[in-house]
C-alpha cells in the first residue's frame, strides 16, 4: 500500500510540474506578441504610478477597478519595472488559474491525467489571448475561482471554502465590476438554497469571516493611499451605472445565433450538466435541489454570465477557454452512463480540437490585438525604444506594414518630451513613454477615451470629470500638455471643457501635438 501511495504522490508531483511549466510559459511566450497600445500600457503605466505614489481614483479617474494595477505595482517592485514582470504578472495568475482547476477536477476522484489535460488546455485558452495583464482575465479568473470554492463546499462539506468566496468575489469585483456582480448575485443565491438544506453554524461564521475581511481590506487601502470615498463612488459605481444602458443595447436583439450558435462549442462541452438537471427535474421534482444539481445550475449560470458578458464587451473574444473546464465536468458526471468510455473520449476529443482551432485562429494570429491580418514576422525589437520593453515584439494596427516608422516616431517623440523641463501631462495610449523617462506623466486618467472611461460633455458626471481634470491641471501646476497620436478614444482632451484660447495647438512632429497652457478664467488657478 505504502509503494502505491508513494507512486501515486510520485505521479502528481510529475503532472503539477509539468502543469505549472506549460501553463506559465504558454502566456510568458504570447505576452512579448504584438501590440495594441490602448491596452498593452494601461496597467503597465498604472502599476509604474502605484510603486511611485499615485494612486486610482484620488490621482488618475478610473473605472476599472485597482486590483489589477496594485497587484502590477508589487510585481515590480520585486521583479524590477520591466516587460519580463509585466508578463511574469499576467504568467502567474494563468498558472494559478490551471491549478484551481486541476484540483478542483481532483476532488471529483477522475483520473489525474484527466485533471491534467483539461487545466492544461483551459490555460492555454485562458491569458494567451492578450498574454499581459487585463481586466477581462483577472476578473474571470477571480469569478472562476469563487465558482470553483463553491463546488468544492457542496461537494466536500468543507467549510473553509465558504471563507475564501467572500473575499474572491471581493477581488473580482474591485477588478471589473462585472462579471464579478453577476457571480456575486449567482453565487448568493445557489448558497441560500443550499443553507436552507444543510445548515450549519460553521458555515455562517466561516461566510462572514470571508466577508469581515475583504471590508477591512477595502478600507485599510483607502486608508493607505488616502483616497476619498466619495470618488470612489462616483468612478467605480455612479458613472459605469450611467453607461449601462449603451452596454445594455450591444445584447440586442436576442437571437439564438448570438447567444447560442455563435457559442456552441461551449453549450456542448456542457452537455452532460444540462441533460442530467432536466432529467433529475422531471425524474424527480422535489430534488431538484440536491447537491449535483446546484452545481449543474452553478455551472450553467457561469456559461450564461460569461456569453452575456462576451455580448456587453468592446474587447476581443475571450471565453472559449470554458470548453475544456465544462469539459471536464461533463466527463465527470458521464460516470453514470453505460458508454461513459466514449463520453469521455468525445470530450476529450472536443477540447484538443478546439483549444487547437482557437489558438491558430485567435491567439496565434493576435486576434484580441487586432493583429489578426498582419504579417507578425514584420514586427522588431521593442528594446530599441528601451530595455524595460527588452524582447517585446513590436507590430501594431496602426503602422502594420512599417512598425520602424512608428518606432522612429516614438523615439523623436520621447526625445522633444525628455527635453522639455516644464510640468507636463502625458495623453497617449502609448502610456510606457513615462516609465521609459522616469517621470510622473501626471495623466488624468488611466486610459484616455472619452464615453467608456470619462464622460462627454452633456452626459452624466460629466462636471465631475471636468473638475478632477482641471483639479489635476491646476495641483500638479502643469504648463503643457503632449498628446500623442494615435489615440483611439480621444483627440483633444479640452474639447468641450474649456475655450480654445486657454491653450495653443502645435505639431511637433508626425504624431506628437503640444498644448501650451495660457492664461484665462478656466486656468487662473494654475499661473
Amino acid at each position: 500500500m505504502k509503494i502505491k501511495d508513494s507512486f501515486i504522490h510520485y505521479n502528481l508531483y510529475i503532472y503539477l510540474f509539468f502543469l505549472v511549466l506549460l501553463s506559465f510559459s504558454i502566456n510568458q511566450y504570447y505576452a512579448y506578441k504584438g501590440v495594441l497600445p490602448v491596452d498593452s500600457f494601461s496597467t503597465f503605466n498604472a502599476g509604474f504610478d502605484i510603486l511611485n505614489g499615485s494612486y486610482p481614483f484620488k490621482d488618475f479617474w478610473t473605472i476599472k477597478g485597482p486590483v489589477l494595477d496594485i497587484i502590477q505595482s508589487f510585481f515590480f517592485k520585486f521583479l524590477g519595472v520591466s516587460w519580463f514582470s509585466y508578463a511574469t504578472h499576467s504568467s502567474t495568475f494563468n498558472t494559478i488559474f490551471a491549478l484551481s482547476t486541476f484540483f478542483t477536477l481532483k476532488k471529483f476522484d477522475i483520473d489525474l491525467r484527466y485533471c491534467f489535460t483539461y487545466s492544461v488546455l483551459a490555460s492555454i485558452l485562458m491569458y494567451p489571448t492578450y498574454g499581459i495583464p487585463f481586466t477581462d482575465h483577472h476578473v474571470s479568473i477571480f469569478s472562476m475561482l469563487s465558482v470553483y470554492s463553491l463546488i468544492l463546499a457542496i461537494k466536500t462539506d468543507e467549510n473553509k471554502y465558504w471563507f475564501f468566496i467572500p473575499l474572491l468575489l471581493f477581488l473580482g469585483f474591485f477588478t471589473k465590476q462585472t462579471p464579478a456582480a453577476y457571480f456575486g448575485l449567482l453565487i448568493s443565491l445557489i448558497s441560500i438554497i443550499y443553507l436552507f438544506q444543510n445548515f450549519r453554524k460553521e458555515i455562517i461564521f466561516f461566510g462572514l469571516a470571508g466577508v469581515f475581511i475583504s471590508i477591512l481590506l477595502f478600507f485599510a487601502l483607502i486608508l493607505i493611499y488616502k483616497i476619498p470615498i466619495s470618488s470612489i463612488i462616483t468612478q467605480y459605481f455612479l458613472f459605469p451605472m450611467s453607461l449601462g444602458e449603451t452596454r445594455i443595447e450591444w445584447l440586442l436583439p436576442f437571437e439564438f445565433q448570438r447567444f447560442v450558435l455563435r457559442h456552441k462549442l461551449i453549450y456542448i462541452a456542457l452537455a452532460v450538466p444540462f441533460f442530467l438537471l432536466f432529467k433529475n427535474i422531471f425524474k424527480n421534482f422535489y430534488s431538484l435541489f440536491n447537491k449535483d444539481n446546484l452545481i449543474f445550475f452553478l455551472l450553467i449560470g457561469t456559461l450564461i454570465i460569461f456569453v452575456t458578458h462576451q455580448l456587453m464587451t468592446i474587447n476581443g473574444l475571450f471565453i472559449f477557454f470554458l470548453i475544456p473546464v465544462f469539459s471536464a465536468f461533463s466527463h465527470i458526471y458521464s460516470k453514470k452512463f453505460k458508454n461513459k468510455k466514449n463520453i469521455y473520449l468525445f470530450f476529450l476529443l472536443l477540447s484538443f480540437i478546439s483549444t487547437i482551432y482557437y489558438l491558430q485562429k485567435y491567439i496565434d494570429k493576435r486576434d484580441t490585438l487586432i493583429l489578426r491580418d498582419l504579417n507578425l514576422k514584420n514586427s522588431i525589437n521593442a528594446s530599441i525604444l528601451g530595455n524595460e520593453l527588452k524582447n517585446l515584439k513590436w507590430i501594431t494596427h496602426h503602422y502594420p506594414n512599417n512598425p520602424s516608422k512608428e518606432i522612429k516616431n516614438l523615439l523623436d517623440t520621447i526625445d522633444k518630451i525628455k527635453k522639455d523641463n516644464r510640468k507636463k501631462m502625458l495623453v497617449t495610449d502609448y502610456q510606457f513613454i513615462s516609465v521609459l523617462l522616469q517621470i510622473n506623466d501626471n495623466s488624468a486618467a488611466r486610459i484616455w477615451w472619452r464615453h467608456h472611461i470619462y464622460p462627454e460633455p452633456g452626459k452624466p458626471y460629466f462636471a465631475n470629470w471636468k473638475k478632477f481634470l482641471l483639479d489635476k491641471i491646476s495641483k500638479e501646476k502643469i504648463e503643457v500638455i503632449y498628446t500623442i497620436h494615435p489615440l483611439e478614444g480621444e483627440k483633444n482632451i479640452f474639447d468641450g471643457l474649456i475655450k480654445g484660447s486657454c491653450y495653443s495647438n502645435d505639431y511637433l512632429n508626425e504624431i506628437l501635438l503640444v498644448q501650451n497652457l495660457k492664461e484665462c478664467k478656466e486656468l487662473k488657478s494654475i499661473k
